[in-house]
């Protein structure tokens, strides 16, 4: 039985899902991924928005992204050809866990048919800029 790691919002992560953690900040396998190595930056304490975090968290957090990309270009077979990198800040952009965290998603060349715009596809009918 694997063991499970408490996790405000998230229930319960299983052990074996967690890539690294300090004291501020859990770095998982997302258990609904879009695609392999989709990971999610998740704060430890009960914070549900960005502007609740303190300005080392907001630091910590974009080492966290850092480290994270780093590490699904390095374990990632084939390597990602880019990354989504992604929050849902507040239930009317689509946050459904109340607890903040950061998606951090690895791309691949035809993936999906047309890539462009990225995460401007959140309201889709503004997305394609370009045309």
């Amino acid at each position: 039985m694997s063991k499970m790691i408490p996790m405000r919002g998230f229930g319960t992560i299983e052990r074996e899902r967690i890539l690294a953690e300090d004291n501020l900040f859990c770095v998982a396998q997302d258990k609904y991924p879009v695609s392999p190595g989709h990971s999610l930056i998740i704060v430890k304490r009960a914070v549900a928005r960005f502007q609740e975090l303190t300005a080392d968290e907001k630091s910590r957090l974009m080492t966290w992204v850092d480290w994270c990309i780093a590490h699904l270009e390095r374990t990632l077979h084939p390597k990602p050809d880019g990354f989504n990198v992604g929050l849902n800040d507040g239930p009317a952009a689509g946050q459904t866990v109340p607890q903040l965290h950061v998606h951090v998603i690895p791309r691949y060349h035809g993936d999906v048919p047309d890539p462009r715009g990225g995460v401007r596809f959140v309201i889709p009918e503004k997305a394609r800029y370009w045309t």
